[in-house]
């Protein structure tokens, strides 16, 4: 090979995009179950945290795209998840809120991420930290904040 710099097992970004992959398909069955998407669990987890976000806030939480937001949102409010109201004072402006089956969901949902966890058993606790720290790192130096 004249570049040796090409090769897959020399790049950082390809092992992030096979964790990332790996990651979203443990998720799947698990999220099957709640009827819903990695990208929906992501939004839920942060309306989980603090219920009644503006989509403005849900865009900067999550790191979703805005387009595929919009479309995140719709699917999640057919499924009586969510709601999304406009604000009385600034109708550009608009408000997501969990419904009651919305926060029930929450309970169902509340061992996954210890089961993602069960999936990687040769990283430690610490290991597992550095790993958020320095993913955290690579977020910031690419412009798209940290958790």
């Amino acid at each position: 090979m004249t570049y040796p710099q090409l090769k897959l097992n020399s790049q950082i970004c390809h092992r992030l995009y096979k964790a990332s992959n790996g990651i979203s398909r443990a998720y799947r069955a698990w999220l099957s179950e709640l009827d819903l998407t990695y990208p929906q669990y992501v939004v839920m987890m942060a309306l989980w945290e603090t219920n009644q976000l503006t989509i403005a806030a849900l865009l900067e939480k999550t790191g979703i795209d805005g387009g595929a937001m919009t479309q995140i949102l719709k699917k999640m409010s057919d499924k009586g998840l969510l709601t999304i109201v406009k604000d009385e004072d600034d109708k550009r402006k608009r408000w997501v809120t969990l419904s009651d089956k919305g926060i029930a969901l929450q309970h169902q949902a509340a061992d996954i991420p210890e089961k993602i966890r069960c999936r990687f058993p040769s990283i430690d606790d610490e290991q597992a930290q550095q790993l958020i720290d320095l993913l955290d790192k690579i977020n910031h130096d690419l412009g798209e904040g940290g958790a």
